[in-house]
């Protein structure tokens, strides 16, 4: 029954991909978050057909839309099935970002450190003063150290060249986009906004599904440095 199931759910994922405009969507989203508005002025489509695409993609459990932290207007289309072609510029350096930097940010950058060994920063558009404890526990739980790590601003820390991921919304939709380009983003919800273990370990493991994406295509683009394909 198990197995009947799953197969039933990857025919409806093959089927929802059985598209050109529908796969372009899925390759946009492989290493980050766009808005509707963002996805329909890449793919130069109206707003309702991309509003078919994402409701026939959503339906089969392929993406899923988040109301953003920051602005409550806007929404985040945010890939769940692990069903594209991620590629992104080469960097020498990933540089995560957040509003407190206390959480989210030192998480993603020590997981992708030890998923590919690539080096990585964490800072903050308005820094915390510590990492939250939480953020630490739920580390120490997968085997990751946070310690001695302070949350440090943006202008101390980024550098010309650093793939730049914004790993919360407020972060995205401030005036860092505009000072310096922002590559990806991330719609991960701040666990810090609750305290409790449940929300660190469900942003542990958005941001872990997150980094094994980015891993593969830090490790394809530089497979193949000339292949430029930002999102």
């Amino acid at each position: 029954m198990e197995r009947r199931h799953d197969l039933a759910r990857r025919a409806r994922v093959h089927a929802a991909l059985a598209d050109e405009t529908r796969l372009q969507v899925v390759d946009l989203l492989a290493v980050g978050d766009l808005a509707p508005g963002e996805l329909a002025g890449t793919l130069g489509v109206t707003s309702n057909l991309l509003a078919h695409h994402l409701k026939v993609l959503e339906v089969a459990g392929v993406v899923a839309r988040r109301r953003s932290e920051g602005d409550a207007r806007r929404t985040y289309v945010t890939l769940l099935a692990d069903a594209a072609e991620p590629g992104v510029r080469p960097a020498p350096r990933v540089v995560f970002v957040c509003t407190h930097s206390s959480a989210r940010s030192h998480l993603a950058a020590v997981a992708l450190s030890r998923a590919v060994g690539v080096p990585t920063a964490s800072a903050g558009t308005e820094p915390a003063a510590e990492v939250h404890p939480g953020a630490v526990a739920v580390a120490a739980r997968h085997g990751l150290d946070l310690g001695g790590r302070t949350p440090a601003h943006v202008d101390d820390v980024l550098r010309e060249g650093d793939l730049v991921v914004a790993v919360c919304d407020s972060a995205y939709e401030s005036s860092l986009a505009a000072a310096r380009p922002v590559d990806l983003h991330w719609s991960v919800p701040d666990p810090v906004r609750t305290g409790d273990e449940a929300a660190f370990e469900g942003a542990f493991a958005d941001i872990s599904a997150r980094v094994d994406r980015l891993g593969r295509a830090l490790t394809g683009s530089r497979r193949r440095p000339t292949r430029s394909t930002s999102p």
